[in-house]
C-alpha cells in the first residue's frame, strides 16, 4: 500500500516559479503539487475548498503581501504549516516570517534538494531554518531590551520601506504591490515620520548599515 503523498498548495505570481516547483515535486514520490495561486484571494479561497498538508508561500505578492496572508492562515489554520520561499535573504524577512508563524524560510535560489529536505521535515513535524537565518535568531533573542527602527514598521511599510532603500520610484512600488501612488507616498511620510527620519538618503543608509537590503 502506498504512503498518501504530501499535498502542497503553493502561492506565487510568477507563473514560472510555480512551474519549476512542480518540476521539483515531480521527481519525488511522496510530493505532490495539487494546487497553485498567484495571490492571496486564490490562496484563501483554495485553503477553504481543500485540506492540505503545507503552503509555500511567495512574501511578494500583489495586492495583499504573503506576509499578511502568512497571518491569516495562522489565525484560520494555525496547524498548518506555512514555508516561505522569498528571492529575498534572511536579513530582509526571514526573522518577521518566522515570528509571523511560518515554519522555515528558504531563498529562492536554494538547491532542489534542500527544499525537498525542508518539506519532509516541516510536514513531519519540525521547522526548517538554515544556519544563516538561526544566527539571526541566535542574536535577536541574545539581545536584551534592543529595539531596531524598523521594527516600528508594520510588514507592509517595511516592504515599502525596502523598496525606496533599493531606489524603486514611487511608481515602481505603486505597480508592484498593486496600490496607487499616492497611497505609496502616504506609506512613505508614516514611515519617515515612525523611524524619525527626514529623508529617502537617511532610509537607504539606514537600510545597507542593517543589512536590510542587498547591493
Amino acid at each position: 500500500m502506498k504512503a498518501e503523498k504530501i499535498k502542497i498548495l503553493i502561492a506565487d505570481d510568477h507563473a514560472i516559479v510555480r512551474e519549476g516547483l512542480k518540476q521539483i515535486a515531480a521527481e519525488e514520490e511522496d510530493i505532490l503539487v495539487a494546487g497553485e495561486a498567484e495571490d492571496a484571494g486564490k490562496l484563501m479561497e483554495l485553503l477553504e475548498k481543500e485540506k492540505w498538508d503545507l503552503v509555500i508561500l511567495d512574501i511578494n505578492m500583489p495586492g495583499k503581501s504573503g506576509l499578511e496572508a502568512l497571518k491569516d492562515i495562522k489565525h484560520l489554520y494555525p496547524q498548518l504549516p506555512v514555508l516561505i520561499l522569498s528571492m529575498f535573504s534572511e536579513d530582509q524577512y526571514g526573522l518577521r516570517a518566522i515570528k509571523a508563524g511560518a515554519s522555515g524560510y528558504l531563498k529562492k535560489v536554494s538547491a532542489p534538494e534542500e527544499l525537498v529536505t525542508a518539506i519532509r521535515k516541516i510536514v513531519s513535524g519540525g521547522k526548517y531554518i538554515n544556519p544563516s537565518l538561526a544566527e539571526k535568531l541566535a542574536e535577536k533573542f541574545g539581545e536584551t531590551g534592543k529595539e531596531y527602527l524598523h521594527q516600528k514598521l508594520s510588514d507592509r511599510e517595511y516592504q515599502i520601506m525596502c523598496n525606496i532603500a533599493l531606489g524603486k520610484t514611487a511608481e515602481e512600488i505603486a505597480k508592484a504591490f498593486s496600490l496607487s501612488i499616492n497611497t505609496v507616498y502616504s506609506y512613505r511620510n508614516r514611515i519617515l515620520e515612525k523611524m524619525s527620519m527626514r529623508s529617502n538618503v537617511e532610509l537607504t543608509r539606514y537600510a545597507v548599515q542593517n543589512r536590510l537590503i542587498e547591493i
